[in-house]
């Protein structure tokens, strides 16, 4: 962060100065909420959790270097003490941001937020010192640290931004209000808590309705909802899709024989082709939401497309493709499962398999609940069930309850009657079966909302082969 005073942030943030013996102390290392990640200079945010309370690790930040505590009581050590320590670190981030005047991108999705936000990272990074939002942290909290992390060098603010009710897009934009607003798609996720989709285009519609007379709103040109938006902004629009009017544009669009993207990038400055290493179409319109972003900052379309084609996957378990020496191929994407993002993950399977078919290679689904889906849950994960057979993928292991049962039933109400499909009950269990049953040549895919913890069946996988893997 840059270098505030603990005088200066009391009056930032309205909070009360607690056993400071010195105002003018300078905090200058990064803003923290785990004392395990303090460092010398550090400002340590104490949050109340749920079955931590960061206010019982304070004297242990401060003994770790921390400058002081933002916390809600006193705690026995240099402290600023305030109201609401959530929305003391937003003004905080307000604050610091306006006094860089770095352009913030800020971008909004049902799926594919933080592949794409990985994308426009890597492609702003070539241009200019640029800060992105680490993983998914696009909430009230992780918002403003990662806005807190830039530095006075930094040009480009590239947020993620998450919504789980109306209002919250509006309160994330006004903490670090952007120049450039993206949005990607409106989807079926968290339609439990939303109830329509209509509802969700409320939501992230908040985006492009902050946006500045001089900015400029990015939007997805196939997508209805997303275009629709283009009423709801005073600043310029620019869309991009595979659509023929977009101003940033994919075709051609196909996929090599092991599954990755390829297409023609055409922009307002020209054309040029792209190649991606990720897996999956569905890649391509991530892909060219970040090349408009790119162009919008000033990029060449040649640029654009060597960097596109260079990226490749900065968060974890987001179709992360790794190897085995014995030629399994384990695609990690359990992160996070909505039902566009599973529908995409199972055709990039299917094409991922297609070469290892003919050589006698098997796709291994193995899929677990999607969260949050409301009275939508019994047909959307019946729906992805019946995709896994209609493309004919080898083996669906759905894993799990209710959900679960409900994955495999869609796939034997489409025809996967014999031993195609099989439920189990947990993460252990289908670790087992496919320890027992995977053979060179198969690939597996690991899928399921964040909550299920699939990830353990695919890092288990990994850890019982002997050498080196290669991550593709």
């Amino acid at each position: 962060m840059i270098a505030l005073s603990l005088a200066e942030i009391a009056g930032i943030v309205g909070g009360q100065p607690y056993d400071v013996p010195d105002g003018s102390a300078v905090v200058t290392g990064p803003v923290v909420i785990d004392s395990r990640e303090v460092r010398q200079g550090s400002l340590f945010a104490a949050f109340a959790g749920e079955r931590v309370d960061g206010h019982d690790y304070a004297q242990r930040a401060v003994e770790a270097g921390a400058v002081a505590v933002l916390a809600a009581h006193p705690v026995g050590v240099p402290a600023i003490v305030v109201d609401d320590v959530v929305a003391a670190l937003g003004a905080l981030a307000r604050d610091v941001v306006e006094r860089l005047g770095t352009t913030v991108v800020a971008l909004t999705g049902s799926a594919g937020k933080t592949s794409t936000k990985d994308l426009i990272a890597q492609l702003l990074e070539r241009k200019a010192p640029t800060v992105w939002t680490p993983g998914s942290l696009n909430n009230e909290i992780g918002l403003p640290l990662t806005a807190l992390s830039a530095t006075a060098e930094t040009r480009h603010l590239v947020l993620e931004m998450g919504a789980r009710g109306i209002g919250h897009i509006h309160y994330l934009a006004d903490l670090t209000p952007p120049k450039i607003g993206l949005v990607l798609n409106v989807g079926s996720a968290h339609i439990g808590e939303f109830g329509s989709r209509e509802a969700i285009a409320q939501a992230k519609g908040e985006l492009v309705e902050v946006l500045p007379d001089d900015g400029t709103a990015i939007l997805n040109a196939d997508d209805p909802l997303v275009r629709a938006m283009a009423s709801r902004t005073k600043a310029r629009v620019l869309l991009f899709g595979e659509a023929p009017d977009a101003d940033v544009r994919g075709e051609n669009v196909r996929l090599t024989d092991d599954g990755r993207p390829a297409f023609a990038l055409h922009t307002p400055t020209g054309c040029s082709d792209v190649t991606l290493r990720l897996y999956g179409e569905h890649h391509v319109s991530n892909a060219l939401a970040a090349a408009a972003v790119a162009h919008e900052l000033g990029m060449s379309v040649t640029e654009i497309a060597d960097a596109l084609s260079g990226a490749g996957t900065l968060s974890r378990w987001r179709m992360e493709v790794t190897e085995r020496p014995d030629g399994v191929t384990v695609v990690n994407d359990a992160y996070n499962a909505n039902p566009e993002s599973m529908k995409a993950a199972l055709r990039a399977l299917a094409a991922m398999g297609k070469a290892r078919q003919a050589a006698g290679g098997r796709t291994w689904a193995v899929l677990g609940q999607m969260a949050e889906l409301g009275d939508a849950s019994l047909a959307e994960h019946d729906a992805v069930g019946r995709l896994a057979v209609r493309l004919n993928v080898s083996k669906l292991v759905a894993v799990g309850g209710q959900e679960a049962s409900w994955l495999q039933l869609g796939a034997y109400n489409e025809g996967s009657w014999g031993e195609e499909s099989v439920h189990v009950s947990d993460a252990q269990a289908a670790v087992d079966l496919l320890r027992s049953e995977l053979r060179p040549g198969d690939v597996v895919l690991v899928k399921a909302s964040r909550s299920v913890g699939l990830e353990k069946v695919a890092l288990a996988l990994l850890e019982t082969t002997e050498g080196e893997v290669a991550v593709r």
